[in-house]
């Protein structure tokens, strides 16, 4: 538990920094709130009596400086991590603490990787990124999947959501992808990643109970793409998204989620079904639960726990499946996902 440890939360008055920062307090640690918006980031305080307001701007290196000063780790929940991620990793390394975040962007995910691993292996650092719903439950489950296999033929990473509003920083984030992307798709094929214009694949993919046969957009590709490969030996990762919730996240009337219990979660469910092939054997892993942002708390969250309690497996720049025991880690989120495992 967090023993009253300090965790800065970056970003925290954003859709999925409020469930950083509650996720926290539950576990006994102390948010410090922090962002560029000094209002909004009073605002949230109101509701968590106590916690301490340090506004900061990716701007400003001694913004940042202050902002983790005396933290134990920071959560980076502002987007886009494009512009967010570097100069909070700067300065997670300037205060020697771990920093962990929940970007969804794949080519910030990728730039992570290729400006800090080095860096970061030689400082004996701790980062991890995409420790959220999409790169880090993917990721987890296909490192579980994998079991004793030191390496596959290729892994599928199935999302059956029940729909998805998305939030507006979703869409901010999309909109920057997109950009850097030229309108490309992008894939993780042949063992690196490829970019192209052809139009996603539609097809079926079979769910486990109770969702069954689904129609789902092939080669929707999210953070996994990213994440699985950094160290599992799989030439082809690929990930599928049902139609329904693709269209939503695609229309420009989309509404933000809206929450409908007391916890601020909304009624979106979801299933992530993750399959390993190799010589024709198969494995798989598959989770359960409620509201894609909401869970990346806990995700998150566990994973600053371990970090700082020391169950980790490497230091430097590592994905969740790479840096923590894959199987233990889902059990103890059992609270909020229901999982079928190997045996």
């Amino acid at each position: 538990m967090g023993s009253g440890q300090t965790v800065t939360v970056f970003g925290a008055y954003g859709h999925t920094g409020r469930f950083v920062v509650s996720r926290l307090r539950e576990r006994g640690f102390v948010p410090v709130l922090s962002g560029r918006d000094a209002e909004k980031l009073k605002a949230l305080a109101a509701a968590h009596p106590g916690s301490e307001v340090r506004p900061a701007s990716v701007r400003d290196p001694g913004s940042l400086d202050d902002a983790l000063a005396g933290a134990a780790a920071v959560i980076n929940c502002a987007g886009p991590f494009a512009t967010t991620a570097a100069p909070v990793i700067e300065a997670a390394l300037r205060a020697r603490i771990p920093y962990v975040d929940v970007a969804a962007e794949i080519e910030a995910n990728t730039d992570t990787f290729a400006r800090f691993a080095d860096r970061a292996r030689a400082e004996g650092a701790v980062i991890v990124p995409a420790m959220a719903f999409y790169g880090g439950l993917g990721d987890l489950l296909t490192t579980a999947a994998m079991g004793d296999w030191k390496s596959a033929d290729e892994a599928h990473i199935a999302y059956g959501l029940s729909g998805w509003h998305p939030t507006a920083g979703t869409r901010a984030a999309g909109a920057v992808s997109r950009e850097r992307r030229d309108g490309r798709r992008v894939r993780f094929t042949g063992g690196r990643l490829e970019y192209t214009r052809d139009p996603a694949p539609t097809l079926r993919w079979p769910f486990p109970d109770p969702m069954g046969p689904r129609a789902v957009l092939g080669e929707f590709s999210m953070a996994d793409v990213v994440t699985v490969p950094s160290h599992l030996a799989i030439p082809e990762v690929r990930n599928y998204m049902t139609v329904e919730a693709a269209g939503e996240l695609s229309a420009p009337d989309t509404p933000a989620p809206t929450a409908v219990d007391e916890h601020g979660r909304s009624a979106q469910t979801f299933l992530v079904d993750a399959v390993v092939r190799s010589e024709g054997v198969e494995r798989r892993a598959v989770a359960r639960g409620r509201d894609i942002y909401a869970v990346s708390a806990p995700l998150a969250v566990e994973a600053v726990d371990r970090v700082l309690a020391g169950r980790t497996r490497t230091v430097g720049v590592a994905s969740a499946g790479e840096i923590f025991d894959a199987e233990d880690f889902l059990r103890s989120l059992s609270a909020h996902l229901s999982l079928e495992l190997p045996d």
